[in-house]
């Protein structure tokens, strides 16, 4: 699906992002590696996942390449912390009303970017 960011619109997929962050804000397993104030992670984020889902590289005008794995090694993410970050994600897709196939398509691109991020067991 590579036309996810069409199919999604900016709309929905902003307010899934926005959701997302309302659950990790409360989530314990992983609020600890994101600000206390979420407005300018969630920004970028909106930005990256437009990029990510084929829409406008919105990401790398403003910031350049995403490098994620670099931008992502001051924090240990563990295998928990990926799951985490997947259950909240998964749930702001179902709360914003994507259908299964392409919630499926989401989920399964998003498991590959989480596993990837891990750099700690612990």
């Amino acid at each position: 699906m590579p036309l996810a960011y069409k199919e999604i619109g900016e709309e929905k997929l902003y307010e899934m992002i926005d959701i997302f962050y309302g659950y990790v804000k409360n989530d314990d397993r992983i609020n600890h590696l994101f600000p206390d104030d979420l407005t300018e992670t969630a920004y970028k984020q909106k930005l990256f996942q437009t990029q990510f889902l084929g829409g406008p590289n919105l990401y790398n005008e403003q910031y350049g390449h995403p490098m994620l794995r670099a931008r992502h090694g001051p924090f240990i993410i563990t295998p928990k912390a990926a799951e985490a970050w997947l259950e909240n994600m998964n749930q702001a897709i179902l709360d914003v009303g994507i259908h299964d196939e392409l919630r499926e398509y989401l989920m399964a691109r998003y498991t590959l970017t989480a596993k990837h991020m891990v750099n700690s067991q612990d």
